[in-house]
């Protein structure tokens, strides 16, 4: 006789899973957070550079939930580990950002071996570390925006956002048309192929051109490389826009905060579409940009 109950299908238990942290009132805590290396929590917390950082901590000086804490790359959860410098827990310091018109004969780094100046010689003032947001090289002037906002500071040097960077040049020959366009639509360097750039003739004065660049990349030296590409290179190098943000008032050697404006722009901004076309004959161009010559420009 055949008995009327169902009989029910067996189903496998899940792998039992031995829990990783501390349970609080019967609950699993909650999933890790964010984590990143000891030394850049430090940088980032503002307190000093990555090389700072990692001297405290093999000085020592870093405790990590109580403990002593000699390796720079132990990894911290942003929101569960306890960080003391010198004893004193990290606080969460005043976001500060600024626009610098860098010299030429300064490096963008915090310390040089060879005792050459810095761009921090030019804000004694600023009494929090704050870093450059990309850089120019030691013969390079220009715009430079320092800042301790580290998301930030990661959305503008992003590349897949495309900020532009505009600079004008002088180069150390006359460029022909078609290496100018060479120039607009890419040029093939040691790291790939560069993105389409926005290039326009300035004027030829002599045996030199000088040349208005407008690129969305932040490689190294890219601009010099570009123009060595084209058989050049580049004598004088201005970097005069980041984004819709220019010099306004500000003086070589001097800086400034960026204004509620510029960081929102600068923040929000969609990414740069390059004119990869000539604007305009090359006679019309060195015409009216005999007006937007800063003082610093090339000559």
């Amino acid at each position: 006789m055949k008995s009327n109950q169902k009989t029910s299908k067996w189903i496998p238990k899940k792998p039992w899973r031995q829990k990783t942290g501390p349970v609080a009132r019967g609950r699993e805590q909650a999933e890790p957070g964010p984590q990143k290396t000891l030394e850049r929590v430090l940088s980032k917390a503002g307190v000093g550079s990555r090389t700072q950082a990692r001297s405290w901590i093999h000085a020592r000086q870093v405790q990590v939930n109580g403990q002593v804490v000699e390796n720079p790359d132990h990894w911290v959860d942003l929101d569960r580990d306890r960080v003391l410098l010198d004893g004193k827990p990290l606080t969460k310091r005043k976001q500060l950002y600024i626009l610098l018109y860098k010299p030429t004969g300064y490096i963008t780094t915090f310390k040089d071996p060879e005792g050459r100046p810095t761009v921090y010689d030019l804000i004694p003032d600023i009494d929090q570390f704050i870093s450059p947001v990309g850089r120019l090289d030691l013969d390079t002037s220009g715009l430079l925006i320092m800042t301790n906002d580290t998301q930030f500071a990661e959305r503008l040097t992003n590349p897949d956002r495309k900020i532009s960077k505009t600079y004008l040049l002088k180069c150390s020959t006359l460029l022909s048309d078609d290496a100018i366009n060479q120039l607009r639509h890419g040029v093939e360097l040691s790291d790939g192929p560069t993105r389409p750039a926005e290039v326009t003739r300035v004027r030829d004065s002599g045996k030199y051109t000088h040349l208005e660049i407008v690129i969305t990349e932040g490689r190294n030296r890219q601009v010099r490389r570009m123009i060595e590409a084209v058989d050049s290179k580049v004598l004088k190098l201005v970097r005069i826009r980041i984004g819709n943000v220019t010099f306004g008032d500000l003086k070589i050697g001097h800086w400034r905060e960026l204004q509620p404006d510029e960081l929102a722009d600068l923040a929000t901004s969609t990414p740069t579409r390059i004119r990869t076309s000539a604007p305009a004959p090359d006679s019309a161009i060195r015409q009216t940009n005999k007006s937007r010559r800063r003082p610093d420009a090339p000559k």
